[in-house]
């Protein structure tokens, strides 16, 4: 089974991948994330995975503007452990290092640590990526913040562990296919909509769930790029699409929406 994902090879999506489908997976790294759609869109995967969100940097925007320009499905979604190391070629010892190079999520989620070094910060377009660069460059006065498996992968030297400044740091993971999940009981969905620009809606809206008991775990707004100051809402709440006070609810949300696009209903992991 192939399974696309964006990086290289011991980037934390790839571990996403293995800890969703088990080590038998064939993982198709991706230069970006729009590759990830497309691949899977073509069927030349069986799945892809994309981050969403990190519980200390917020919401993976592209991703969510992505999903309003493709006709997937969210069938999953798993949660990844993120612990940065410091990672430099062999012959490097820390007091040599003049520049770090990483994700740019992973360079924010190490501020305060970079700070305390004052080194030059470039961002990367991947983990995994910024380790492999300063391998292939041979950068003998850089580092790479990524995961300890980029370090093995590579062949790299960690040079310090725990260098992130909130050592519970996970990034959740959605998993797309052309159809969502069957219902197990333990559900979640995620939907698009926009409401429509009256008083009121958008509270009108969100009571329709609330008078049914279904609980809503997330809520993020992003900009329509069509017209000026006019939002989507992308909302995720526990249940399945297919059932009764679920499907009430999403119908009932029509009165209040321009439009409303069900992403999929997959067991809920978080």
């Amino acid at each position: 089974m192939k399974v696309a994902y964006q990086g290289e090879t011991g980037a934390y999506s790839e571990m996403a991948v293995y800890k969703f489908f088990g080590r038998k997976v064939e993982p198709v790294p991706c230069t970006d994330f729009r590759e990830v759609f497309e691949a899977v869109k073509n069927n030349t995967v069986h799945a892809g995975v994309i981050p969403i969100e990190n519980s200390i940097e917020g919401s993976v925007n592209q991703n969510y503007d992505l999903f309003l320009s493709y006709d997937l499905k969210v069938c999953g979604e798993v949660a990844v452990k993120l612990a940065h190391v410091l990672i430099a070629n062999p012959k490097t010892k820390i007091e040599d290092v003049e520049t770090v190079y990483s994700h740019p999520q992973a360079l924010a989620q190490c501020r305060a640590y970079l700070e305390k070094h004052k080194w030059e910060i470039i961002p990367a377009y991947d983990t995994a990526g910024s380790v492999k660069i300063i391998k292939e460059k041979a950068l003998f006065n850089a580092a790479a913040i990524a995961s300890e498996k980029a370090a093995d992968e590579y062949g790299m030297k960690i040079i310090a562990r725990d260098i992130a400044d909130n050592q519970t740091n996970y990034t959740r993971f959605l998993v797309l296919s052309h159809e969502d999940a069957a219902p197990t009981g333990d559900d979640k969905t995620s939907i698009i909509f926009s409401g429509k620009h009256e008083p009121g809606v958008l509270y009108h809206a969100l009571g329709e769930f609330a008078s049914r008991n279904i609980n809503l775990t997330r809520i993020e707004s992003r900009p329509t790029k069509k017209t000026a100051w006019q939002y989507n809402f992308y909302l995720d709440f526990e249940g399945h699409r297919t059932e009764t006070r679920c499907a009430e609810a999403l119908q009932a949300l029509e009165k209040y929406a321009t439009f409303v696009k069900i992403l999929g209903s997959y067991p809920r992991v978080i």
